[in-house]
């Protein structure tokens, strides 16, 4: 078992291997240098990222690093899927963090297939990519720090989480400017072959629509699944998340991922 904590991007991407082999090292070697540069590329934080220089009108797209166009051009496509519920804009500054994160997870995980590792989990700021399995996946409880309010199991889980209990209220309605809040909390676990990039990004349109109008979008989407938690610590989900429970009781979710 191979396990690696990484603090980049503002928060800490953990590695996790359960089958470890000659080229492990070398990939998690990469999978650092690969976070740290995309740090660099696109936090909005940074005044000398590609990103913060982009949006001041400093740098030309064209003059940017190659990954600054595919991230705009995907950010674009899920505003398209969304009906416009993200944007790589919110409040009008450029800020793809929505679809930057999950696909930072997804860039690690690619590199640890390429070392020939099957069963692993990569998780960073509320995003977890896992291949092989199974595992299971903790859902922290947003009104109770340290504990949990579901576990999710599963082989090869692409799993997102917005919330409201570490960065406040931090995801804002795009047609509005202003922080939605309708969820304390809003998971999704994303179907077969989509990956946790664009698992993120739904996740964070889907927070910004509000229970009602989310839960059905996501309905929508064959094989997609939600857990919501509002802010009175009410549940709500999608007819196909219990699927994704083990059967195990209440005193099991206090394991995150093992």
């Amino acid at each position: 078992m191979l396990r690696h904590a990484e603090p980049v991007m503002g928060t800490v991407f953990s590695v996790v291997v359960r089958d470890p082999g000659p080229g492990t090292a070398a990939a998690l070697d990469r999978i650092v240098e690969r976070l740290h540069r995309i740090d660099a590329v696109f936090s909005t934080y940074r005044p000398d990222s590609d990103i913060s220089r982009l949006d001041r009108g400093e740098l030309a797209l064209a003059d940017c690093d190659p990954d600054v166009p595919a991230v705009l051009a995907a950010c674009r496509e899920v505003a398209t899927e969304t009906d416009g519920w993200f944007t790589e804009r919110p409040g009008g500054r450029l800020d793809p963090s929505g679809w930057v994160k999950g696909w930072a997870v997804e860039e690690a995980a690619a590199l640890l297939r390429s070392s020939g590792a099957r069963q692993y989990c990569v998780s960073g700021g509320g995003d977890v990519q896992t291949g092989g399995g199974p595992w299971r996946i903790g859902v922290a409880d947003p009104g109770r720090p340290g504990l949990l309010t579901a576990v999710l199991a599963g082989h090869g889980l692409a799993v997102a989480t917005s919330g409201t209990a570490e960065r406040g209220a931090h995801v804002l309605d795009p047609h509005t400017g202003r922080p939605a809040l309708g969820f304390a909390s809003l998971t999704l676990v994303g179907a077969p072959g989509t990956g946790i990039a664009r698992t993120d990004a739904w996740a964070t349109a889907a927070f910004a629509m509000g229970p009602d109008r989310a839960l059905a979008w996501v309905a929508r989407r064959p094989g997609v699944e939600a857990l919501a938690v509002l802010p009175d610590g009410s549940k709500r989900w999608t007819p196909g998340l219990p699927g994704h429970l083990p059967a195990a009781g209440p005193a099991d979710w206090r394991s995150a991922v093992r």
